[in-house]
């Protein structure tokens, strides 16, 4: 237990306390039992240690990582006892779903400590998701994407500026107080803004790294099968990175992978719900539902230019980045005559050239562009839809 306080002792004195992600004010804290997911590398676990280091007395409170060697020896329930019997209130469990067994014992220490809060995170969704089946009812979760360009400004450049309602936006009320030029801190985010790590001088190989575990590991140890299944998989996502937004076809991606074709729609929803693709689908279930799968793109514009730096297809960054940061607080769907939908609106995204033609039978259409500074009438800024979280 000694070596489980210090090291979160350590981990508390190192985590900074003045930047916040939006997913922060959205979550029911005192909460006796939940969890945070999100793909690898975006702040779940700093952002659980701000609010132990802001709220609560490090007393009655510890932070533990599942995949520490004191769980080769002991138990979760052996910890959470002694801990309780120690006058423990609140224990946060991190990288939960690599402790073996773990949805067992969780079950166990909700029915056995009623004045124990519990909260669990992990970056292997699919395995939480899997692990929770039975615990789903009584453990609401809570699910965290990248910086949007909006906090990219405030981690990086100390610039703050509010969240801009998805009206705001199409009315140009969105601006960036201070900044004339918005378009080279929106390209320097395209490429590295999206992962708080970003500022590392390593971001690449990092981010590499993370996308090597998703996919050679994480995905592989969900479905039970061996490494060779995540290479090919990996391969599906280099496809993904090289192409214009397109309607998956599952031949032609069977054909450039060697994946069966009657595989790879499974394997796209896990990619998906392992933060590295996003799935545009239509109106007869939109993002959260089951309606037909419209185009496929990969989850942000930085595993583009990562995975593909000197092919990034230009139309493919627009439209991965428009979906990327509208998702959160809206419904995204395809639209039958343009690009995007969003509750009735469409959106067509281009560059400077685009003209009005693709909706010009929408009723309310908006064109939108990535090397505008300021819009005007129904032509609104790419970047400015990086404000909306």
């Amino acid at each position: 237990m000694e070596q489980l306080y210090e090291f979160f002792t350590r981990k508390l004195k190192s985590t900074p306390t003045d930047f916040l992600r939006y997913k922060y004010n959205q979550i029911k804290w005192q909460g006796r039992f939940w969890g945070l997911v999100g793909p690898r590398g975006v702040g779940k676990s700093t952002m659980l240690l701000q609010y132990i280091k802001l709220h609560l007395n490090i007393k009655d409170t510890l932070y533990v990582s599942a995949d520490q060697l004191y769980f080769s020896e002991h138990k979760l329930v052996e910890l959470a006892d002694h801990f309780v019997k120690m006058g423990g209130k609140h224990l946060f469990i991190d990288e939960i779903h690599k402790y073996e067994g773990w949805s067992r014992e969780l079950k166990q220490i909700y029915d056995s400590y009623d004045d124990l809060q519990v909260v669990i995170s992990g970056s292997s969704i699919l395995d939480i998701y899997k692990g929770l089946a039975d615990l789903s009812r009584r453990v609401p979760i809570y699910h965290m994407q990248g910086l949007s360009f909006r906090e990219y400004l405030r981690l990086f450049h100390q610039i703050e500026t509010p969240v801009y309602s998805l009206e705001d936006i199409l009315v140009h009320k969105a601006v960036i107080p201070g900044v004339e030029h918005p378009l080279p801190l929106f390209q320097d985010y395209l490429r590295r803004g999206y992962y708080p790590f970003g500022k590392d001088e390593e971001f690449e190989m990092e981010l590499l790294q993370v996308i090597t575990q998703t996919m050679e590991v994480d995905i592989p140890q969900h479905l039970q099968t061996n490494i060779s299944l995540g290479r090919k998989l990996k391969s599906l996502l280099l496809v993904v990175a090289k192409s214009v937004p397109f309607k998956p076809v599952m031949q032609r991606l069977a054909d450039a992978t060697g994946i069966s074709r009657n595989d790879i729609p499974g394997y796209l929803i896990y990619m998906e719900r392992a933060g590295m693709i996003a799935q545009l689908r239509d109106a007869t279930g939109g993002l959260r539902g089951l309606g037909k799968v419209e185009k496929l793109y990969l989850d942000n514009t930085n595993l583009i230019y990562t995975l593909s730096p000197d092919k990034a297809d230009i139309g493919n960054v627009r439209e991965t980045f428009f979906m990327n940061q509208t998702r959160v607080a809206n419904e995204v769907i395809s639209s039958p005559i343009s690009d995007f939908e969003i509750n009735g609106r469409t959106f067509e995204i281009g560059g400077r050239k685009k003209g009005q033609k693709q909706i010009q039978d929408a009723a309310e259409g908006y064109i939108v562009k990535d090397d505008l500074e300021s819009g005007y009438a129904n032509t609104i800024p790419l970047w400015a839809f990086g404000l909306n979280y």
